[in-house]
């Protein structure tokens, strides 16, 4: 028998950086009472993680918080590509891509598209978006213990909370428990939960700076990040303001003895003059951070009743910001299953597809990050034989492309490679759904942004083959969060198409009297591609499957 808690909560997430805070966000969104507690005091204040990647920002996009982190990302709205070169003075270097987005392809696959919003600018964001939704978030407390118990009608995990203001203890109960706390994750080293990968590959030291004077050198480069390659004072250059703030990595080499105390502000100052390329340059250090790029993926995403998320799951070389998106994404995918699970749509079998889901996507996105540091030359990687030789391809079949192979899909391909070669957003079930501009009631929006809440089911109008009666029913009668849309150009439709020649069916890989059912991740679940005698029974049979319902 346990003792009372002093609180009892849902889930409790443990770290409140970018993961913790995108996870209290979705669970708000979803409306699932949580406590998040994060040892530091405040959100991050190290110019760090810019990249937000297209998927991320779809995501971002349904949970309201887009334009808010457009409006903090607007100081670097124009930078786009990364440049190489030896120095910043003249016209030496090149190129590695000059924007992300060139010709605007990406508007066929996405409503939104990439942002450069640096951590230190995109977590309060996330804070005040996490708050106004209920969650109950408290900086400066640190997880000390937790247990589970698994008796009948008692499980959960009971952890013990220390306030660092006050040096008060206090207990809280929770059915489940989210670890978000970083790549040294003590949560994780208490389940006994190993690691595998190639393990450490670099590491940088990050210095802020001011400048006044580097805005002049750096002229109308308007990059996201430069790489400098001066022999003897290689680093990365990344733009704060444009104007006078900005961040150095300066390459780090413990192997060698090289220890923190060796990047004296002197050297450090040295250091960046002979990479920019301009002896008398202006630098004033305004904080260091030391950091260590690594490869490695956990050998399981859950224990019992305890998630891991973020870097406690996975690390990953920085090049491309890979990492942190992937946490976002592993959040979102874990958010919803909670929340169906707690609610009493699914059971708690649906949540053993997380880590079948995420796992597989951070074992090959890991990969693909290291490969990019290579074909960057990142200051101070130099790998090891075997390390960065994944395919390298295009960057979009790896943020958006990749799929679930396994986990809660049905007629998934189970050998299909995880991040496929190619870019094909072709409605296959354990893909990211297809993108399409529709109106509905006079809205426009994108079908990406009717996913969220529920399963949705996708069918034609008037929807002869009975697929979007068979929803309402199963619906009304089973008590699944399940909403269904007639789709078409007719009087009868819920959402008519915004764009020429568009076809929802063509799009997803079905035909006119078929159906589409879409995960609240908006990842496609299964497909039917024809009419069914007994629509009711072939779509409970579906659900019961995909959410584990008994």
């Amino acid at each position: 028998m346990h003792q009372k808690a002093d609180h009892r909560v849902p889930v409790l997430i443990v770290g409140g950086s970018l993961v913790g805070l995108s996870m209290s966000v979705f669970l708000g969104r979803l409306g699932v009472r949580h406590m998040l507690v994060e040892r530091h005091s405040g959100t991050s204040i190290h110019p760090r993680g810019r990249g937000n990647n297209v998927r991320t920002m779809e995501l971002f996009r349904v949970a309201g918080v887009e334009p808010d982190i457009k409006a903090a990302a607007s100081l670097l709205a124009d930078n786009h590509g990364i440049l190489q070169t030896p120095t910043l003075v003249g016209d030496a270097g090149e190129w590695l891509f000059k924007n992300i987005d060139p010709g605007g392809g990406l508007a066929r696959f996405s409503p939104t598209a990439w942002c450069l919003c640096s951590q230190n600018d995109l977590e309060p964001v996330l804070l005040d978006s996490a708050r106004e939704l209920g969650g109950d978030l408290r900086y400066f407390h640190q997880l000390e213990s937790f247990e589970q118990s698994f008796e009948q009608g008692a499980d959960g995990v009971t952890a013990t909370v220390l306030d660092r203001n006050t040096g008060e203890r206090f207990t809280v109960r929770a059915d489940y428990l989210v670890a978000a706390d970083g790549p040294r994750s003590p949560v994780r080293r208490a389940l006994g939960i190993g690691q595998s990968g190639p393990g450490d590959l670099f590491a940088n030291v990050s210095v802020t700076f001011r400048s006044s004077a580097l805005a002049d050198v750096v002229g109308d480069r308007r990059f996201i990040c430069c790489y400098l390659t001066h022999p003897d004072a290689d680093g990365a250059l990344l733009p704060v303001d444009n104007k006078e703030n900005w961040v150095f990595h300066a390459p780090w080499h413990p192997e060698r003895g090289e220890t923190l105390e060796d990047f004296t502000e002197e050297r450090l100052r040295d250091h960046i003059r002979r990479a920019v390329g301009a002896d008398e340059l202006d630098v004033k250090i305004t904080g260091t951070a030391s950091w260590r790029a690594a490869e490695r993926v956990a050998d399981l995403y859950s224990a019992g009743r305890v998630f891991l998320a973020g870097d406690s799951a996975h690390e990953m070389s920085p090049t491309g910001a890979f990492g942190s998106n992937t946490g976002i994404q592993d959040a979102h995918n874990l958010a919803w299953k909670l929340s169906a699970v707690l609610s009493g749509w699914a059971a708690p079998g649906l949540l053993e597809s997380y880590g079948a889901e995420r796992r597989p996507v951070a074992t090959a996105t890991s990969a693909r990050a290291s490969a990019r540091s290579v074909e960057h030359s990142h200051p101070g990687f130099a790998p090891a034989p075997g390390v960065g030789g994944a395919k390298r391809g295009g960057i979009l079949n790896v943020v958006l492309g990749y799929r679930y192979p396994g986990g809660a899909v049905l007629g998934a391909d189970p050998h299909a490679e995880v991040v496929p070669d190619a870019l094909a957003l072709d409605g296959r079930p354990g893909s990211r759904a297809p993108h399409l501009w529709v109106r509905r009631g006079g809205l426009r929006l994108s079908t990406l942004d009717l996913y969220e809440r529920s399963m949705v089911l996708l069918t034609d109008a008037p929807d002869d083959a009975g697929w979007y009666a068979a929803a309402r029913r199963v619906a009304a009668e089973d008590g699944v969060a399940l909403d269904a849309y007639r789709v078409g150009p007719g009087p009868d439709a819920d959402l008519t198409y915004d764009t020429e020649g568009a076809d929802w069916a063509t799009a997803h890989g079905t035909t006119a009297d078929g159906a589409v059912l879409i995960r609240p991740d908006g990842f496609v679940a299964w497909h039917a591609t024809s009419a069914a005698a007994d629509p009711d029974t072939m779509l409970r049979e579906a659900l019961t499957a995909l959410l584990s319902r008994a």
